[in-house]
């Protein structure tokens, strides 16, 4: 009756008090009807407003999207709403991860619980296809997704597994996606090879999460125009040579290219300029040269690829690059945004070639402070292609025979070593975050299995760069923010004060605390606190559990600044060979300098770059995402070989189902509480330790233990660690 009810047009949303009197209902009875709209409710056959009025479930839905967790329930993010919406298994229809649904709240949330809803409509399919492993029975099959947010196998029916066997991973296309009750059922239209033959799990991941590998033939049609190297017509000048390299910023201005097409470039050629990378790096964007001023003060030149000069807005080549937004640096192959004659060809500043560059060329004093600046089109020449571990091995590790092969730009490195300490130190002053988390060098053989796995760690010439590129985005992003035309700026806003407030508490059961004022945290809070925790068990958990309380960096055409960095203005401007925003502010930059940034201009731009903003923050976690899992894949390979084996660790994480534990080449496996069999263990969210019962033995961050490898899950891509004396 009250379904009935509510789908006659002439009904209007109403109160359960207001409903019983429609319906005459006497009083004594009203508890049963609250108890059946409950109940209605819940089940989402129909909806309640924040106001407590009762009506069909699409008078109050609201959309957005479904994000779907491995146990089978999900979450939905509506915009303009604080929290997500938790919705229940049974509640989730045919909805699967990444979904645009419409729902409707069941229930608002209260005490500190979020609010509840159901699915009840999907308005758009995210996933057209998925790979993953192919199962065969005798008449049919089924596909496990890769994605283990993608709950559900895909029903293959006979005749569409295109001979597909159990073992292989493939490609499935969905045909239909299903109900509550009814898995989704498709049809394999790649079979991507064996699980076991070499490169099939990379290349399962790369189509898992549609990262575009071959460049479209107009693309490759379009290189074709574009030169293989520069044609200079006038040598490079000798103005500037020399170690010493003292000269003004003013002087700068003299020195042109008069001849040839580049003519209304800056000649820097004759600078002793060299750039510092991985080894095995092949595009090289930025390049260093380091001056002094008669007065003492340096003259920093951060130079960077002009990619913009050969990528024309609207062409193939650019259409390409926004739709790929970033290079994917994956364990065994780079996915580039731009085709190789470009990133590893022309526009790479490559050693003892000329090349086009844009540049941020800067004074700046012993504080750190940049004094004076010009951003300007220039040539340059790079003299020595230059790798971190050489310039480390200089400057730190002293290494004679290094020091004897690079005598000539001993003078240059000391100049840069000083001028890094310097930014760094002011960085520091003003309360920048530095999170130091040891990143994974993953070495492979030819079939792409993994050889090994050893720390990569920060030294001093990746802080050298690193220093010198925050130095240039910076600069940039604040001269153009002054010049008030339309930019892309990468934000990084301030965090959520009851995110903190709840690090907050939590820290102080570890004898820490951070200091607000106002609800609101100054990024040097943070800075203390990780300088406070550096070297402690507490420190891998305390500084992840901080890094996860902030939000995350994206792009945007509004600056809000970067509190991860306690800047004012931040932009990405140092890498346009691999990111788009900095090849978009790159066209920006050389129109404003050119004096073509007009009306019509500012206004195209103003159109543009929010479109660019949000795509290119979408592309950048996808691709940190894909990178992370081909990681965690290789490293459960490679743990693979040492089932039965023992190794030494520490433990890194504490939670109620066990121990993590990390060892020194950078994997991290779990020791299950079930494994834990000498005694009944409790889990002490306060301290994060485990204690047992009887014996109160504990398990707590940064203790030292002996695992065994027990087993690796490819699948699910994790490794499994049994404690020495429990096995």
């Amino acid at each position: 009756m009250l379904t009935e009810l509510m789908d006659e047009k002439a009904y209007v949303p109403m109160k359960a008090k207001e409903l019983a009197m429609l319906l005459d209902i006497p009083k004594s009875q009203r508890g049963e009807l609250q108890e059946v709209l409950d109940e209605l409710t819940a089940e989402g056959i129909i909806g309640i407003s924040k106001k407590g009025k009762y009506a069909k479930p699409e008078t109050f839905s609201v959309n957005g999207i479904f994000g779907s967790h491995p146990r089978g329930f999900g979450f939905v993010t509506v915009e303009g709403m604080d929290q997500d919406v938790f919705i229940p298994e049974e509640k989730t229809g045919a909805a699967l991860h990444g979904d645009r649904v419409q729902i409707v709240i069941t229930s608002d949330g209260k005490n500190g619980r979020r609010p509840e809803g159901a699915v009840v409509r999907i308005l758009d399919h995210a996933n057209s296809q998925v790979v993953g492993y192919y199962q065969k029975n005798k008449t049919f099959g089924f596909v496990v997704p890769d994605n283990q947010k993608l709950t559900k196998d895909i029903f293959i029916p006979q005749g569409c597994d295109q001979g597909a066997v159990t073992g292989h991973k493939v490609v499935a296309k969905i045909t239909d996606f299903g109900s509550q009750g009814k898995k989704p059922e498709g049809r394999i239209v790649e079979i991507l090879g064996h699980v076991n033959d070499p490169g099939t799990d990379i290349l399962s991941l790369v189509r898992a999460y549609g990262l575009p590998e071959a460049f479209p033939q107009e693309v490759m049609e379009e290189l074709e125009s574009v030169p293989d190297k520069l044609e200079m017509e006038t040598p490079a000048g000798t103005a500037f040579s020399g170690p010493q390299a003292v000269y003004h910023l003013d002087d700068l201005r003299e020195n042109h290219t008069w001849k040839g097409t580049y003519m209304s470039r800056l000649d820097l050629r004759s600078l002793q300029t060299v750039t510092i990378d991985g080894e095995d790096a092949k595009d090289l964007d930025d390049a260093i040269t380091l001056g002094m001023t008669p007065e003492g003060n340096y003259i920093l030149g951060v130079h960077i690829a002009d990619v913009s000069h050969y990528v024309r807005e609207g062409s193939a080549l650019d259409k390409e690059a926004l739709k790929r937004g970033t290079s994917v640096y994956l364990v065994d192959r780079v996915i580039p945004m731009l085709p190789h004659k470009l990133s590893n060809g022309i526009c790479s500043l490559n050693a003892g070639t000329d090349r086009l560059a844009l540049s941020c060329i800067m004074e700046v004093d012993h504080q750190g402070n940049v004094m004076d600046h010009r951003i300007c089109e220039t040539v340059i020449c790079v003299d020595r292609r230059m790798s971190y571990t050489a310039v480390n091995g200089i400057l730190t590790e002293k290494k004679e025979e290094l020091i004897e092969e690079y005598k000539e730009l001993l003078p240059l490195f000391g100049r840069m070593e000083k001028l890094s300490s310097v930014l760094r130190e002011r960085r520091k002053r003003r309360g920048a975050i530095d999170f130091d988390f040891p990143e994974s060098k993953i070495l492979l053989d030819e079939n792409g299995h993994p050889l090994e796995i050893r720390p990569y760690e920060r030294n001093t010439a990746t802080r050298i760069i690193e220093d010198f590129m925050l130095l240039a985005n910076e600069t940039v992003a604040e001269d153009y923010y002054w010049q008030s035309v339309p930019f892309l700026y990468r934000t990084h806003d301030t965090p959520d004060p009851e995110k903190m407030k709840q690090l907050g508490v939590f820290i102080n059961n570890f004898g820490y605390f951070i200091r607000m004022q106002q609800g609101e945290i100054h990024p040097k809070e943070l800075q203390k606190l990780l300088d406070r925790i550096e070297g402690t068990p507490e420190e891998p958990l305390l500084a992840r559990l901080t890094l996860r309380s902030m939000k995350q960096a994206k792009y945007t055409t509004e600056c809000s600044g970067h509190f991860g960095l306690a800047a004012r203005y931040y932009t990405h401007f140092t890498s346009p060979i691999r990111r788009y925003p900095d090849l978009q502010i790159h066209r920006i930059i050389k129109e404003a300098l050119c004096g073509g940034l007009k009306e019509k201009r500012q206004a195209h731009y103003q159109l543009l770059l929010s479109q660019v903003a949000v795509q290119a923050s979408v592309l950048e976690r996808r691709a940190d995402e894909a990178e992370r899992e081909t990681d965690k894949l290789k490293k459960c390979e490679y743990m693979a070989r040492y089932v039965g084996e023992t190794f030494e660790g520490v433990i890194s994480g504490v939670a109620n189902w066990g121990i993590y534990v990390e060892l020194p080449n950078t994997v991290e496996g779990l020791v299950h509480i079930s494994e834990l069999r000498d005694d009944y263990y409790i889990f002490d969210e306060t301290k994060y330790e485990l204690t047992g019962e009887m014996t109160k033995k504990t398990y707590k961050l940064g203790q030292p233990v002996r695992v065994i490898v027990a087993g690796t899950d490819r699948l699910l891509r994790t490794v499994d660690f049994v404690l020495e004396r429990e096995r």
